[in-house]
């Protein structure tokens, strides 16, 4: 018998938001960002605006972490559009946000608070 795996669905790990058009903007993701999950969390690159996975070592903007991605996105080979929880306040699962592989605790910690900054809170 063949093993499905559920992936995470649209928006899943939101607990509560203030008003969806005042909290979600759609983005552009930028090209290479490649195949992004619901609940990604995404950094704003300074020049051009555009939003990428968070990337703690960078220098270009995406290292601050500026949103969190509502749905399932393909920016692999060429930019792509995406709804993004951008501000709050909104109250999220921790548990059901993506961050990047190599991230450490110092990096979660100092994108936790960015994203509370934004008034995105994780519980």
């Amino acid at each position: 018998m063949a093993v499905l795996t559920e992936g995470p669905h649209p928006g899943s790990f939101l607990i509560w938001e203030v008003l969806r058009d005042y909290t979600r903007e759609t983005v552009t993701l930028a090209s290479g960002a490649g195949k992004l999950a619901p609940g990604t969390v995404l950094g704003r690159i300074t020049t051009g605006g555009k939003y990428t996975v968070l990337t703690p070592g960078a220098s270009n903007g995406s290292q601050n972490a500026a949103g969190i991605l509502w749905g399932p996105a393909d920016a692999s080979d060429a930019d792509a559009p995406g709804v993004v929880l951008v501000r709050g306040p909104a109250l999220v699962n921790r548990h059901e946000i993506a961050w990047p592989d190599a991230a450490t605790e110092g990096q979660i910690a100092t994108a936790t608070t960015a994203l509370a900054a934004l008034g995105i809170l994780l519980r």
